[in-house]
């Protein structure tokens, strides 16, 4: 899944040992985004490596790629949105190249602009 948003909230690292013994570390982000006429806010979290890997502050505008997993504990059960790709969000578009001067109607343009140099050995008329 995907969602485009900014970040509100980076709560911080949590991390300890599971049951077989091996390490484990989160963090968990808020993620404000629009849907309909009222924002949202969703909570993903980024586990393991991706911990690392991803360091978000407030204010951030993102895409989240993630995945939601559920899960059973003591006869409840539990969602999580586990994120597996962040990419930024571009502040502007990038802005259109700058078109050529165009001759007014019945004006003569300006002869083209030749480089000196290297290109009167090439061609010497």
């Amino acid at each position: 899944m995907e969602l485009k948003g900014t970040i509100t909230h980076a709560l911080p690292m949590v991390s300890g040992t599971s049951k077989a013994g091996n390490p484990w570390k989160k963090r968990e982000y808020v993620l404000e985004y629009q849907e309909g006429q009222y924002p949202r806010k969703m909570v993903f979290t980024c586990f393991g490596e991706t911990a690392d890997r991803i360091v978000l502050e407030p204010g951030q505008q993102v895409n989240v790629f993630f995945d939601l997993d559920s899960r059973e504990y003591n006869g409840r059960w539990y969602l999580e949105s586990r994120a597996w790709r962040v990419d930024p969000v571009s502040a502007a578009a990038p802005a259109a190249p700058a078109a050529a001067p165009i001759a007014a109607p019945g004006s003569i343009p300006p002869p083209p602009v030749v480089p000196t140099g290297a290109a009167d050995e090439e061609f010497p008329f």
